[in-house]
């Protein structure tokens, strides 16, 4: 009896070649992010994000949010001193900012990574949960690249925001 070459493969070569079954890969996928019928750009996973907000349950539901859309959340800050650690330590390309952090100012935050980054300052966006136009006197202001409301939060935003800028 002549041995299938296929067969002397090592079993790690082999379950390499084979993909995983729907029910393998659904054990990995959390329940929101199972939604097959929107495609995930895997193409723009470049974006790299640091998210500054007080709300610790907000930060989690954004993280998730913006990874599944392809945009790498490299860290999370609640204030504005991790926020300037972070930014510093791992160069993201964009920070999204509160305009409400607890004790802090947003708009003092993004003011202070602006001033203390200089030429290495990533992009900053405002976020918050008030009307742009509430904010407008201080949005135009600000070194900040734009604005997005939380509820209007996702990776195309953020993309279509600094797209516009270039």
């Amino acid at each position: 009896m002549t041995a299938d070459p296929e067969d002397s493969r090592g079993s790690e070569e082999a379950a390499a070649d084979r993909a995983p079954s729907t029910t393998e890969r659904a054990i990995f996928l959390l329940a929101g992010m199972r939604d097959e019928t929107r495609p995930v750009n895997l193409a723009d996973m470049a974006l790299r994000c640091l998210l500054v907000d007080d709300n610790s349950g907000f930060l989690q539901s954004a993280r998730l949010l913006l990874e599944r859309e392809g945009i790498r959340v490299v860290a999370l800050a609640s204030n504005g001193a991790e926020a300037l650690r972070h930014a510093e330590e791992l160069q993201p390309d964009v920070v999204l900012v509160d305009v409400d952090l607890g004790g802090e100012n947003g708009f003092e935050v993004v003011r202070g990574l602006h001033d203390r980054l200089g030429d290495a300052t990533p992009e900053l966006i405002l976020i918050s949960i008030h009307a742009e136009q509430d904010l407008a006197d201080l949005l135009a202001a600000s070194p900040a690249a734009g604005f997005i409301s939380k509820s209007q939060l996702s990776a195309g935003a953020i993309r279509s925001l600094l797209d516009g800028r270039t």
